[in-house]
């Protein structure tokens, strides 16, 4: 891999704020009653969305889940346009129709955060598919969590991708808890990226506190399957610091757990990393935060006095 330039990484910094920054207003708005429905926080998973997404070119597709906010913006959407879907506007990404959950951007290779646990996993297959029959050396990515690694959807596009050799980047992020079930308890190894020893292709597990880190791991399998060498299973391990929707309980878990993983927040990490190899000052980082949450505040403004969409629309994009 060759030797990333300074803007490329400032644009990775820049990215993972700008994910951390939309989450924090999307929380208020939600805890302030202002939206419906409720919001999956992405905070200290950005380093995993925006690793990948920064290996990946415009033409390539992903496909999301239910807290995929962090995937749309590591992928280039427009905070405004995903704040405006979240608010239910006309503005949005999907013209109010999909809300937190179900935001696509197609513009930006985003074919959509989809709820269902796992159910983004075969769609990817199927654009990599896709791209195979057109001749085209574009790939796919589903991300998932480690909860969807137990899915039928998993193990099956597993198979159906290694047995084709089709250019897919399965990601799971393992954030340790599927809603609130610890993953141990779910799964009868600590390293998930061996399952895809079943499937006969790499498994590769990385730090996914290391933006870095993911960035590498990410471009070789991208490169691996640009070549037609087929998919890659990458496990980024993360934790998931806020609960699993805005403003929830976690009984299920200590203080004392989350304060110690939120010691490893992947942005003041990537911070030092950059402040300690000269490719920024201190000052240089607070302004890109200063803009992003600036940016933010612009965001939901535009959102609040977006329209909504008219009620006499209420019946189209509905096919049978």
């Amino acid at each position: 891999m060759e030797s990333l330039t300074t803007e490329f990484k400032l644009e990775m910094y820049r990215r993972m704020v700008r994910i951390r920054e939309f989450e924090l207003a999307a929380m208020d708005v939600f805890k302030r009653g202002l939206i419906k429905g409720t919001v999956h926080p992405y905070i200290g998973q950005e380093a995993s969305g925006v690793g990948v997404c920064m290996a990946l070119r415009p033409d390539d597709l992903i496909a999301g889940t239910h807290r995929s906010h962090g995937h749309n913006i590591a992928k280039g959407a427009d905070p405004a346009r995903m704040m405006a879907e979240i608010f239910g506007k006309e503005a949005g990404y999907c013209r109010g129709r999909g809300g937190s959950m179900h935001i696509a951007a197609f513009d930006t290779g985003s074919l959509g955060a989809l709820a269902v646990v796992g159910s983004g996993i075969p769609i990817a297959v199927g654009a990599a598919l896709g791209f195979r029959m057109q001749g085209k050396d574009s790939v796919a990515v589903p991300f998932t969590g480690d909860g969807g690694t137990s899915t039928g959807n998993f193990h099956e596009s597993l198979n159906m991708a290694a047995i084709w050799k089709l250019p897919v980047i399965f990601v799971v992020e393992n954030n340790k808890y599927a809603v609130s079930t610890y993953y141990r308890d779910a799964v009868s190894t600590d390293d998930l990226s061996v399952r895809a020893a079943g499937y006969g292709i790499p498994g590769v597990n990385v730090d996914g506190f290391d933006v870095l880190a993911v960035y590498a791991a990410a471009h070789e399998a991208v490169a691996r399957a640009r070549r037609g060498d087929g998919p890659t299973l990458l496990v980024t391990e993360s934790y998931r610091i806020e609960g699993h929707y805005a403003g929830e309980p976690e009984v299920y878990r200590s203080r004392e757990e989350v304060n110690a993983q939120r010691q490893k927040d992947p942005i003041v990490r990537f911070a030092e990393v950059l402040t300690s190899d000269g490719t920024a000052t201190p000052e240089e980082l607070q302004e890109i935060q200063s803009a992003e949450a600036a940016r933010m505040v612009a965001a939901v403004e535009f959102a609040r006095s977006a329209p909504m969409p008219d009620p006499a629309t209420a019946m189209d994009y509905i096919y049978a």
